[in-house]
């Protein structure tokens, strides 16, 4: 029965993912962007999975959600019910809102301890760190702690 529920639908910001472990997510999105031949057409991906992330509230745009460290604006919230994580995510770069939505479809609806110890190698084996700028790769970093501290926080209250 557990083997099934692992393999449940997902409902991430489109409502169209297979529920699946961290990991599997993580080589799906590789494998969606191995299939895109040059680079024009892998950040034409990412700002697609900004363009498809739900819109947020404005309550998402608080002071409280901001991260701090990245050149762009980006709000981040993380909230647990029943031991999963519910993310929200925006901001005013497509780019880095695509990365945000990526994020976001690998770690909604996963239990918390799993988010605090993933690995996401998706970003190396995509080949987007190589095309990173140093501060979108900052940025990145950033974006990724703030959501494993919220996370973090979530169990912690």
């Amino acid at each position: 029965m557990r083997a099934i529920l692992m393999k449940r639908v997902f409902r991430n910001a489109n409502d169209n993912e297979i529920y699946m472990h961290i990991n599997e997510i993580q080589d799906r999105i590789i494998e969606e962007m191995s299939a895109r031949d040059d680079l024009t057409d892998k950040y034409k991906y990412i700002i697609d999975m900004a363009k498809e992330l739900a819109m947020p509230g404005e309550q998402l745009r608080s002071e409280e959600n901001l991260i701090k460290g990245c050149q762009s604006s980006v709000w981040i919230k993380a909230e647990c019910k029943d031991d999963k994580i519910s993310l929200w995510g925006d901001s005013d770069s497509l780019i880095t809102k695509g990365m945000i939505a990526l994020l976001i479809r690998i770690f909604n609806n996963q239990p918390a301890e799993q988010i605090m110890r993933a690995d996401l190698y998706f970003i190396h084996e995509a080949g987007l760190s190589a095309h990173l700028s140093p501060s979108r790769a900052d940025g990145l970093a950033a974006i990724i702690n703030h959501i494993k501290t919220s996370v973090e926080d979530t169990l912690n209250t």
